[in-house]
């Protein structure tokens, strides 16, 4: 059958969206994994469906990684997501139901705002060591679960090397873990790249990897809200928090932009 789609990207971070309001459409995890395909398919980091909502929101959130699997979100995803169902319902601002949470996207001006989940599951050290890197290595549940190590150097990283082994240590068995390596630029500046769980690789952006490294980086140095962070894909995006006691955070948001590319029709 033909598939209408959209392909969008927020920072970078590509993404096949499609309408599934009806739920007519029923694809397999080969399917999926086949259209994100960047060979044989339209070539994506993941897909995004919009379907109707069970809880009172305006849309319910579908994420899934380029190998087809599911996730719990997605924060390049969600900007991407907001920016097509505020188009669908002609508002500036929705909400959207995911397995991480109800969510909310606002537009801001031509960028898109996302308020996030509750970050939880923190380890500030855990104790990991990796070989060929110096830093202690952090961990956060920011709606999916991601790592932090902070290095003086970005451009000398392997990152899908040292992102595999943190991925899949241990330690996150069984679901595993989005690895994030963090340089900070400034008080308020971070620069970061990512190995995202999912494409088994490093990607030009990731929403929910940014507020990590954000949050924890307020929390080693103090650094007040809004931090901005630099990405591989060359964009700037801005993390909003604000701090509570014992290490946990309310009010997150994560500004940035979300591109419609193009649309088309494909044969699956």
């Amino acid at each position: 059958m033909k598939l209408s789609f959209l392909k969008m990207n927020g920072a970078g971070n590509d993404f096949v969206v499609i309408d599934n309001r009806d739920l007519q459409h029923h694809l397999s995890q080969t399917q999926i994994e086949d259209l994100c395909d960047r060979h044989r398919g339209i070539g994506a980091d993941g897909l995004l469906a919009v379907e109707p909502a069970e809880n009172g929101a305006d849309y319910k959130f579908r994420y899934y990684n380029a190998d087809g699997g599911e996730a719990e979100m997605c924060g390049n995803g969600a900007r991407c997501f907001g920016a097509y169902t505020m188009k669908l319902a002609d508002k500036k601002e929705v909400q959207f139901e995911t397995i991480a949470g109800t969510l909310g996207a606002l537009a801001m001006g031509s960028d898109v705002q996302i308020a996030m989940s509750t970050p939880f599951d923190l380890h500030r050290d855990t104790g990991i060591k990796i070989d060929g890197l110096s830093s202690s290595v952090s961990s956060i549940n920011t709606g999916v679960p991601h790592t932090v190590a902070f290095t003086e150097s970005l451009s000398s990283l392997d990152v899908k090397a040292l992102g595999a082994v943190i991925r899949y240590h241990d330690f996150f068995s069984p679901a595993g873990t989005n690895a994030n390596f963090a340089q900070v630029l400034s008080s308020q500046h971070l620069a970061i790249r990512t190995y995202e769980r999912g494409v088994e690789g490093e990607t030009l952006a990731c929403g929910t990897g940014m507020v990590a490294c954000a949050l924890l980086h307020h929390l080693n140095t103090g650094a007040p809200s809004p931090i901005k962070i630099d990405v591989a894909g060359g964009d700037t995006l801005e993390i909003g928090f604000t701090p509570l006691a014992d290490d946990q955070f309310t009010d997150v948001t994560l500004t940035g932009p979300a591109d419609f590319v193009f649309e088309g029709t494909i044969q699956i």
